[in-house]
């Protein structure tokens, strides 16, 4: 796992996380903003249809959500630093298999290989920080670390445009297979392991037993970071599709896109700060409620300039939202199980992730694209009622539970 905090005691700080966090991450990031755009193309360059080069690319996803519960156990197990090492040396196998895959089921195979290795990577980082990291300085921690990963996914794309020009498509898969090398490298170059790690000794704990105690979190705020996600997934495929709808081109909706990214990317740290200052609610509400907005507003536009607004709109609450569904599921973690708390809170994300472009295309098939837009924004006016009114605000919880804690240390002192 990365270093432990520094000598004599002192907290770990936002700086202290550079290396051994931020820059891998930001590595991995950009090798993944390289590959997820073109995994249906190098798939129907193999010769999948349509439908199937969509399944393909909907395996990613599957290996992430199903790989979310093992990747706890595993983070348990064996600790954070050597979860990621083995995570990136996973995924760096599954991007050799996809350059070389001789058919397209064996590439379906490495597509999902690689989602299960995302998905260890992404939880061992989020236990680490958890741990290391002191809850007035958590917030700010863990939106940096989220827009950490937006700079990267921005990043990649372009990269991976100007290598296909001489590589073609397997050039998005070097980048990610350098990316994740170097990314490994650093953490073994940077990341001492001296068995300091309190998740790799934590006593074992069973998944359902966490589960069933933290039921009422899952229900209330699980429930909530899953319409998040409906929200920031779902707006991937209606977006687009809007705009293919009243007539934009095909450069248009990308400027659109990139517009709405260049939002999110400048509102990560704000985000965290205000966080760590007057709370979680704070960012979660806004967030729904704005993204939510955004989409009940989308049927109304006609036009670039109107989509360009609702596009800074949907980005503004999704900036706001930078971080907050992994500092939620750090705020509720228990110490003990914390790694299976956050792998089973990760598959509520990960649900809404999956599931809202799927709930989207089916409304669109069946009503309209337009009632698809509606229904997506319903559901984060949903989430952010049961925000409002179901979840505790966890940064008065975690701060009064800490202050208990060191009253007790000082009355058990001689």
């Amino acid at each position: 796992m990365p270093p432990p905090p520094p000598p004599g005691g002192r907290e770990a700080t936002i700086r202290s996380l550079g290396l051994p966090v931020y820059a891998p991450t930001l590595l991995f990031a950009i090798g993944q903003g390289a590959v997820i755009p073109i995994v249906a193309l190098a798939a129907r360059d193999l010769g999948a249809s349509l439908a199937l080069a969509g399944f393909v690319v909907a395996l990613r996803g599957i290996g992430i959500l199903v790989f979310d519960v093992p990747a706890g156990w595993l983070v348990t197990r064996f600790g954070e630093r050597r979860a990621m090492v083995a995570a990136t040396i996973l995924v760096a196998v599954s991007l050799a298999g996809s350059i070389w895959s001789p058919s397209i089921w064996v590439f379906a195979a490495f597509t999902f290989l690689m989602g299960c290795g995302w998905a260890v990577w992404l939880l061992a980082r989020l236990t680490y920080v958890t741990e290391v990291m002191p809850i007035h300085l958590r917030g700010r921690a863990l939106s940096t670390l989220g827009g950490v990963n937006r700079v990267g996914n921005f990043i990649g794309p372009f990269l991976g445009a100007g290598v296909a020009a001489t590589a073609g498509l397997d050039g998005a898969y070097y980048i990610h297979l350098v990316t994740a090398i170097a990314a490994c490298a650093m953490l073994i170059a940077l990341v001492r392991d001296d068995g300091s790690s309190s998740v790799a000794h934590h006593e074992p704990v069973n998944f359902t037993r966490v589960v069933r105690d933290h039921a009422g979190v899952f229900l209330t705020a699980g429930l909530g970071v899953t319409a998040i996600s409906v929200l920031r997934a779902s707006r991937q495929s209606v977006l687009p599709l809007w705009a293919d709808h009243i007539g934009l081109e095909p450069e248009a909706v990308s400027l659109i896109f990139g517009i709405s990214l260049g939002m999110e990317m400048l509102l990560f740290y704000p985000a965290g700060s205000a966080m760590d200052r007057w709370g979680r609610k704070s960012v979660a509400l806004p967030c729904l409620g704005i993204m939510s907005l955004g989409m009940l507003l989308l049927p109304l536009t006609g036009g670039f300039g109107t989509m360009v607004i609702v596009a800074l709109v949907i980005g503004f609450g999704n900036g706001l939202g930078s971080g907050i569904v992994m500092t939620l599921g750090a705020d509720f973690s228990p110490a003990a199980g914390r790694a299976q708390f956050l792998g089973a809170w990760r598959v509520c994300s990960d649900i809404g992730t999956a599931g809202g472009p799927l709930l989207a295309a089916g409304v669109t098939a069946v009503v309209s694209l337009a009632a698809s837009s509606l229904l997506m924004g319903g559901i984060g006016a949903a989430g952010a009622m049961l925000i409002l009114f179901r979840m505790p605000e966890t940064l008065q919880r975690a701060a009064v539970g800490r202050r208990h804690e060191s009253q007790a240390a000082d009355e058990s002192l001689p």
